[in-house]
């Protein structure tokens, strides 16, 4: 199995950046009946005022080379065209467990 952990920071006002992780976590957690390959997701928007980060998703896929197939899944990549225009940052670790 396949941890996939990407963080992402966004650009905006607070109130901005909350209406664009809003948006962007229902369209993920909308995708594991979507996607054969994905096993979990999981989506935090960060409460701590005193950090950086926005965003945080945890997936779960069986291989590495899944990692691969859902990132290029149309229903992924329309998600992540939500942060268009808002992606300051982004930061992944993908790891075997």
């Amino acid at each position: 199995m396949v941890k996939h952990i990407v963080t992402f920071k966004l650009t905006g006002s607070p109130q901005e950046r909350l209406d664009v992780a809003t948006r962007f976590k229902e369209a993920l957690l909308s995708l594991p009946p979507q996607i054969p390959v994905l096993e979990s997701m999981e989506v935090g928007i960060n409460s701590n005022p005193a950090e950086k980060w926005d965003v945080v998703l945890t997936a779960i896929v069986p291989t590495m080379a899944d990692v691969a197939t859902y990132a290029a899944h149309p229903a992924h990549v329309a998600a992540a065209s939500l942060l268009a225009g808002h992606k300051a940052d982004r930061a992944c670790v993908d790891y075997e467990f």
